[in-house]
């Protein structure tokens, strides 16, 4: 939650007047605490986590959500059919208007065949994929020969990695392309929440 990345698309979309609420799955809070690195939970844990804070926070209505990599996979999933297949979790479409995907991992860093985006050609929701022109989880040339729903949006930051940071000969900054990632993300979210 504290990485450099997510600091810089939460205060620039703060400084654009959205509130970004940034929170950390329970696996991530026990590593934060004891150091130890460990995989992930399960996708239905996520699942179950990420529903409590869209409880939380959809009281003032609709939310436009979403994450980094697999934050944003989830993100996905919990306005799917998906979402309803886990246990003690229900699709939060009626609660989201967007959702928003920061370098999506559409596949293993080497194993385009192992795709994991099969629910994006059916979303119903409006939603926005930020990716690296090179990003190991889906380059720009793999993710644009994939199918997707018409809600889906792809955007390519120039010669980013998963972080969107360019090489440095590519004439790019990571400084530019986080600017124009938040430019829009902040576009998109805009819109979801005056439809």
């Amino acid at each position: 939650m504290d990485h450099a990345f997510m600091t810089a698309i939460a205060q620039g979309l703060a400084a654009e007047g959205i509130r970004v609420v940034r929170f950390e799955f329970p696996y991530m809070v026990k590593r934060r605490e004891d150091g130890k690195k460990r995989p992930p939970d399960r996708q239905p844990k996520l699942l179950v986590d990420f529903q409590r804070h869209i409880e939380h926070f959809s009281q003032d209505g609709p939310l436009v959500i979403g994450g980094k990599s697999m934050g944003g996979r989830m993100a996905s999933l919990m306005v799917t059919e998906v979402a309803e297949s886990a246990p003690d979790v229900r699709n939060c479409q009626d609660k989201v208007c967007g959702v928003a995907c920061l370098g999506f991992p559409f596949h293993p860093p080497g194993k385009p065949e192992n795709f994991r985006g099969d629910h994006l050609k059916t979303i119903t929701v409006p939603t926005l994929i930020l990716q690296g022109e090179r990003d190991t989880f889906g380059t720009r040339s793999e993710v644009e020969g994939w199918s997707y729903a018409d809600t889906v949006t792809l955007s390519f930051l120039p010669d980013g990695d998963h972080s969107f940071k360019p090489r440095k000969a590519s004439g790019f900054s990571e400084a530019g392309n986080l600017a124009q990632a938040v430019d829009v993300l902040a576009r998109f979210i805009r819109q979801c929440v005056s439809d």
